[in-house]
């Protein structure tokens, strides 16, 4: 952590997991009678996946995609490159992207894309944070698990950096000036 910055909890562990099943069990409700893949953003995605698939109540498979479009900036670059395919046969079968958080859009608009060509029987998206104020595309959110209007948020899989991913809450960085 630079000297100038700190961190300030959004939310805590045990809200966090309470959301987490709450949107295991509309997920197990929405897809019962099939078995969807889970399919993770990495690296973001992990401890959230990791949580959301032992809570949903349905058998299921799980995969991976890795995206770029952030490099070690803060804000999106706009090109999106896929880094990891999905290995999984997605065509006639449901796909639950699920991704730690959601901004602009651009980086979910494009996968999305890149999986309907793919033939997949629905995908649906739940993020874990969705900075809705944010977007520059439209993307439905079929599952959100917090709305949140601002600030760089880490913890529980959010990095800034690759830092943070660590801390078991979500938590906002922010800057300490002098006298703080």
């Amino acid at each position: 952590m630079a000297d100038n910055q700190a961190i300030k909890i959004v939310f805590s562990p045990e809200v966090i997991q309470r959301r987490v099943r709450e949107l295991a069990e509309q997920i197990s409700a929405d897809f019962a009678g099939q078995e969807p893949i889970m399919l993770g953003v990495l690296k973001g995605c992990f401890i959230f996946l990791s949580d959301l698939v032992r809570q949903v109540d349905l058998p299921l498979e799980v995969d991976f995609v890795r995206l770029t479009s952030y490099g070690n900036s803060d804000t999106s670059s706009g090109r999106v490159q896929m880094i990891k395919a999905p290995e999984l046969p997605i065509k006639g079968r449901p796909v639950v992207v699920v991704e730690d958080i959601i901004d602009t859009g651009l980086t979910l608009k494009w996968l999305i894309d890149y999986l309907q060509a793919l033939e997949p029987s629905s995908v649906r998206l739940c993020v874990l944070v969705d900075k809705a104020e944010r977007r520059e595309v439209e993307v439905e959110v079929d599952y959100v698990g917090f709305k949140v209007p601002g600030g760089f948020l880490v913890g529980y899989g959010l990095d800034f950096d690759e830092q943070y991913r660590f801390l078991p809450g979500i938590y906002e960085v922010t800057q300490q000036g002098a006298g703080h």
